[in-house]
């Protein structure tokens, strides 16, 4: 997938999904989400062996959008976490790139090297808790800034604040605390694409989906969240169909910017 198809298909979708469950599987859990028609996924370093799981998602599964996240673009932190953890590292930029992702998230700012090495070649989402990480980060090449975590930034209060500020051009992706209860506020704040874990998921349903591995009811569960998401936006774009337009008519119609060119 090209930078462009990848970032259309974020925004198509709306919603991120953080994969940070080791106790479920990947692929099934990817499957799931296709079923609720949202056809990407970001695999957090948090997990137990990203890499691999990121190599297999994207062996089994080439058309879906693996994103990967929690990176730490810091060749210092890494050799002192690897070395403290040498049997689960911490991968590179370097080997998720080669591993296929498709896109690279962080909930920290993302390196001048970084940068230079992937801007306008795989969708960049740094972390960033401030307006003048978010515009600093934006001139250097990301494509959305990830806003973490947003709970305790404020929420969409800190989003409404902070957007006017901004001049309402750069894409924001708060990330931690969202649920259905605030995903209408932020959507109203102007929020193209919200990222979420399966704290999302009731958390007795949620423990239903781990014990017994029901899949099926995750797929519920999550076309829940995609068809509030689509249902919101359609009420405040209404000239906009999200799930055929391109990257250039959401600009247009959102004055966006999501550096692609």
């Amino acid at each position: 997938m090209d930078i462009k198809s990848t970032i259309e298909t974020l925004l198509k979708d709306g919603f991120i999904l953080v994969f940070n469950q080791d106790k479920l599987d990947v692929v099934k859990t990817a499957e799931a989400l296709i079923e609720a028609g949202v056809n990407n996924m970001e695999v957090t370093c948090r997990i137990k062996q990203p890499l691999e799981k990121l190599s297999r998602l994207r062996k089994e599964l080439p058309d879906f959008a693996t994103g990967s996240a929690s990176l730490v673009d810091s060749p210092q932190m890494l050799e002192l976490y690897n070395k403290a953890h040498p049997d689960d590292p911490l991968p590179s930029l370097d080997q998720v790139v080669d591993a296929g992702a498709c896109y690279l998230v962080s909930a920290i700012n993302f390196s001048d090297a970084g940068f230079e090495k992937y801007a306008g070649r795989i969708p960049m989402i740094p972390g960033c808790g401030n307006a003048t990480e978010i515009v600093s980060q934006f001139s250097k090449g990301a494509n959305l800034c990830k806003i973490f975590p947003a709970k305790q930034l404020g929420g969409p209060g800190f989003v409404k604040a902070i957007d006017p500020a901004i001049h309402k051009t750069i894409s924001l992706v708060p990330t931690g605390g969202t649920n259905p209860e605030n995903i209408p506020d932020y959507i109203v704040s102007g929020i193209l694409v919200l990222g979420g874990s399966f704290s999302m998921i009731d958390k007795a349903t949620m423990k239903k989906i781990v014990d017994e591995q029901d899949y099926e009811l995750l797929a519920g569960e999550l076309k829940k969240i995609k068809e509030l998401i689509d249902e919101l936006r359609a009420n405040k774009y209404p000239d906009i169909d999200f799930a055929s337009a391109s990257i250039e008519q959401i600009s247009k119609a959102t004055g966006r910017i999501f550096n692609t060119n």
